[in-house]
């Protein structure tokens, strides 16, 4: 009687997993029971851990130097103009060009938001966007993402690094009056824009 109690109890454990994947509505899907969840059909959500970061430099020095001399030089006239006096001309010119032009950039962007799988390509990649928008005393920042990830780069945290997504498209962008005050004034903007 006691081997019977236990052999229930014990099939009751071994099923417990498998009744709590049907009651959460996953019962037929391709995952393991003892597996971990991961994005892999449309509508799922995926977290991308953003760290951007962009380094450019250019650099550019000319310098030229020309100079120039000329001297002509006479004594008394021959001849019938022995009359005129000495005469002499001298000249000389110099230029000197020292150009220079330096442009660096650096840009770096860090976030962390979840994306939606919006289609399924043949070979199994999935095609994500999402959109996360912050409103802040009036300020709103809004960040977009979009791009395609290979399911075996999903970490088995349901994350992925903003490096692994390819044809990434990343947006970031504000509005309020924080970004009104960094902006710069229309006339600065048309002496920028005309020079």
């Amino acid at each position: 009687m006691k081997m019977r109690r236990i052999l229930i109890y014990l099939g009751l454990m071994l099923l417990l997993p498998f009744a709590l994947k049907v009651k959460g509505g996953d019962f037929g899907q391709s995952q393991s029971l003892f597996t971990d969840i991961k994005a892999n059909r449309v509508g799922d959500i995926l977290t991308v851990i953003i760290s951007e970061q962009s380094r450019g430099s250019n650099q550019i020095q000319t310098k030229t130097t020309k100079s120039s001399k000329q001297d002509v030089r006479g004594g008394p006239g021959l001849g019938t103009l022995n009359f005129l006096p000495l005469f002499g001309v001298e000249g000389e010119s110099k230029s000197t060009h020292d150009g220079k032009g330096q442009n660096i950039r650096n840009r770096s962007l860090s976030a962390k938001m979840s994306v939606t799988v919006v289609a399924i390509r043949d070979n199994g990649d999935l095609v994500i966007e999402g959109t996360r928008i912050v409103v802040i005393s009036g300020d709103k920042e809004t960040l977009s993402l979009s791009g395609v990830v290979r399911q075996r780069d999903v970490s088995p945290g349901n994350t992925i690094d903003s490096y692994l997504i390819a044809d990434a498209e990343i947006s970031y962008t504000g509005k309020g009056a924080a970004s009104a005050g960094a902006r710069p004034g229309f006339i600065t903007r048309f002496f920028n824009w005309l020079f």
